[in-house]
């Protein structure tokens, strides 16, 4: 497919990241396929996510067409740039819709970015799972690439005012190894072993983050920070 609008935003990107400042470590993009289909399964803490792990994909030089509430494709402002970029509009009151274009775009050699959680974790931990991202792995036949981000609540997340001033955060992007989901499995054991990689991965990425946790607004309580207890 044409990519008109993709390129640009990529670049307009990139600057705002260097005017914030931000100091990226990004690893395991060798997990990501170079062709052919596969689903992004991502952790979520900021409003900023989709963005930060779409330039993580970058090297692998592949262009992530994420799935996002209706609500954004709705924008005047966003909309368009959502619809151009190829993105895919889940609206939560006809969610078949949105699996059936997220499976066309798989099975035509796409990569689809997925938030299995549904939205943003308060507590910063990974939240129950949403069947989704399972069954479109099984639907399509295409790996799912664990993927988890740290640092991004520190500049936009919910229940925080944003903070846009350049202050040189460090943002850690890790990609898994695959994991391969067969048609006619169990979905909820799929959702389990997909749920503990996120952990194991969040957790390695949680240590080797250079700055403190402790009595920060953006950590967890696990790690000594004071976000939110987690819901579940």
């Amino acid at each position: 497919m044409a990519e008109v609008v993709y390129p640009p935003v990529i670049v307009a990107l990139k600057t705002f990241w260097k005017y914030l400042g931000l100091q990226f470590t990004f690893t395991g993009e060798a997990h990501i396929p170079r062709k052919g289909g596969a689903i992004l399964a991502m952790n979520h803490i900021g409003y900023l996510d989709f963005a930060l792990i779409g330039t993580a994909a970058l090297p692998a030089n592949r262009l992530v067409r994420f799935m996002a509430k209706k609500e954004i494709f709705d924008n005047k402002l966003a909309g368009p740039l959502m619809r151009g970029m190829h993105h895919i509009n889940v609206d939560r009151n006809n969610g078949s819709a949105s699996f059936v274009a997220a499976l066309r775009a798989l099975r035509s050699g796409e990569i689809v970015g997925i938030f299995p959680e549904g939205t943003i974790s308060k507590s910063f931990e990974i939240k129950d799972l949403k069947s989704g991202a399972v069954r479109l792995a099984m639907g399509s036949n295409v790996p799912v690439i664990p993927a988890v981000i740290w640092g991004s609540q520190r500049i936009w997340t919910k229940g925080v005012k944003r903070d846009l001033r350049r202050k040189n955060v460090p943002i850690y992007v890790t990609f898994g190894e695959p994991l391969h989901f067969e048609k006619g499995s169990d979905v909820e054991s799929g959702e389990k072993i997909l749920r503990e990689k996120l952990i194991a991965l969040l957790h390695e990425v949680q240590e080797s983050y250079p700055d403190s946790h402790i009595g920060q607004r953006w950590a967890p309580l696990r790690l000594g920070g004071t976000a939110p207890a987690p819901l579940n």
